[in-house]
């Protein structure tokens, strides 16, 4: 049973959700109880097994209070063992199909804008803008996300990420101290937003880049607030503050057409000058700079966590961690022995170290899911997602299921060893399809230098800390554990 105090927090997030839902008009009103009644008698017949629970509220209560538990897949779990891999629910007030089985999955996240498009909260897609990579759809997307994904993926772009995320996870670690705890969390979140705002808009450590830092935290708490944007709102701190961090980068992207005009753009150097260089009048300065700052999530959020998460699984696995760390200290002897400096290609040579982070990705999650609204009815394996529905691909539930891993709740960094395991429709911790996260490379390398200068300067011990799984993943007590620096 949850205590006192979550059932409180749970109950009071799902009274705001309905004050607001109330607010806003009556026909919402009339809409949000009208979604509960299937549209014909032969939609009904066809629909996934399910409950959409009460009138307005649906399933959001027992949705939110799992969300908050140390399992919250036992949402999709009970109503799996109920109804079978795929349900229909009804959460935050839309009817929803949900989809725990992989091929299902697999199917709508390669499908196009057709059949679907991608489906936020209210308060995201506000905070986002028509322009977002997240939201735009057809030729501009794929433009967008071809472009981005080609240079995320190039050669002389790593060759930068390296050297930079070389540098400043040296500049962090030299002031670690062995008789205060170090905040992995904490620490992560400083060097990969660096490192990120480098690649995107090519701006260094400085006090406009903690300017913008500021107001990036800012705009990162309205992405899971009420949709409600007057003045006091967290929905409009966050657009005040997305609009300071227009206005600079702004002023980098007007600088870098300039050069363009006086023949002075050179090789790109970041994501700026590779959205420029293609000329194209449907790359305005303001698409570029929102999808800038769009780009700029997993430098705060994922990567960071993703590597804190590796910390806490390795610190619970001394038999993986005396692996990584031999692994590492191995490539590093060879290097010095040589007298050469770590490159791109030996982080991601380490074959144990890659299988460490592809656990850490599986048992993590930290993409739970993806959601999509059909633009028509669609069936897939004789199941009806009707159009106007939102479909959840909840990740999670197939990361976490036992048919396709083994003991899954275990961190096993060795199952990997499988390639074949890693391009299955059962491992998709970065989505999938069109819209396949472009920086996948970018995380997993970053992961790799953070883990190889960690376990070959320190040792350490870790603090008892809990992973908490809403509204996003994270360490309760930011991870922190205390360090003695190596003398071999």
């Amino acid at each position: 049973m949850m205590d006192s105090s979550l059932f409180i927090t749970v109950f009071g997030t799902v009274i705001l959700v309905c004050i607001t839902f109330l607010i806003c008009s009556k026909s919402k009103l009339l809409r949000s109880l009208r979604s509960i009644i299937p549209s014909s008698k032969n939609t009904y017949q066809k629909l996934p097994l399910g409950s959409l629970g009460w009138p307005l509220l649906g399933e959001t209560i027992h949705f939110i209070s799992c969300a908050y538990s140390d399992r919250p897949e036992s949402f999709m779990d009970r109503r799996r063992r109920m109804y079978g891999k795929v349900f229909k629910s009804h959460i935050f007030g839309t009817r929803t199909i949900v989809s725990t089985d992989s091929e299902v999955n697999r199917i709508v996240l390669q499908s196009d804008a057709q059949a679907f498009v991608p489906f936020y909260p209210k308060s995201l897609t506000e905070l986002m803008g028509k322009s977002s990579i997240l939201l735009i759809n057809g030729g501009l997307q794929r433009k967008i996300h071809g472009l981005v994904g080609a240079f995320f993926k190039s050669p002389l772009l790593k060759h930068q990420i390296t050297k930079d995320m070389q540098n400043y996870v040296q500049l962090s670690m030299d002031k670690w101290r062995e008789d205060q705890p170090i905040y992995i969390q904490d620490e992560t979140k400083t060097i990969t937003f660096q490192v990120l705002i480098k690649a995107l808009i090519n701006m260094n450590p400085s006090p406009e880049m903690e300017i913008l830092k500021k107001q990036f935290q800012e705009f990162m708490l309205g992405l899971m607030s009420l949709p409600v944007k007057v003045p006091g709102t967290q929905l409009y701190r966050s657009l005040q503050a997305k609009k300071g961090m227009v206005k600079i980068v702004g002023i980098i992207i007007q600088s870098r057409r300039n050069a363009i005009a006086g023949n002075t753009f050179t090789v790109p150097k970041d994501a700026v000058d590779v959205l420029l260089k293609d000329g194209s009048e449907l790359l305005t300065d303001d698409l570029i700079a929102d999808n800038m700052i769009d780009m700029m999530i997993p430098g705060e959020d994922s990567v960071p966590v993703l590597i804190t998460l590796a910390i806490k699984y390795l610190s619970d696995c001394p038999a993986a961690l005396h692996q990584l760390t031999e692994e590492n200290m191995k490539l590093k002897m060879l290097k010095d022995n040589k007298g050469e400096p770590l490159i791109w290609s030996d982080y991601l040579s380490l074959p144990f170290t890659q299988n460490v982070i592809t656990e850490t990705l599986r048992m993590g999650n930290i993409i739970i899911g993806v959601m999509r609204k059909a633009m028509r009815d669609i069936e897939i394996k004789d199941y009806l997602i009707p159009k106007g529905w939102c479909f959840l691909a909840y990740f999670r539930s197939v990361h976490l299921d036992k048919n396709h891993y083994d003991l899954p709740y275990q961190f096993n960094p060795w199952r990997w060893q499988d390639k074949d395991m890693i391009n299955s429709y059962n491992f998709t911790p970065f989505g999938g399809g069109q819209r396949l996260c472009p920086g996948l490379d970018l995380a997993k390398l970053e992961v790799s230098i953070f883990l190889h200068h960690f376990v070959t300067n320190f040792r350490w011990v870790a603090e008892n800390d809990t992973i908490v799984n809403f509204p996003t993943v994270r360490m309760k007590s930011r991870m922190p554990v205390w360090v003695k620096r190596r003398q071999d």
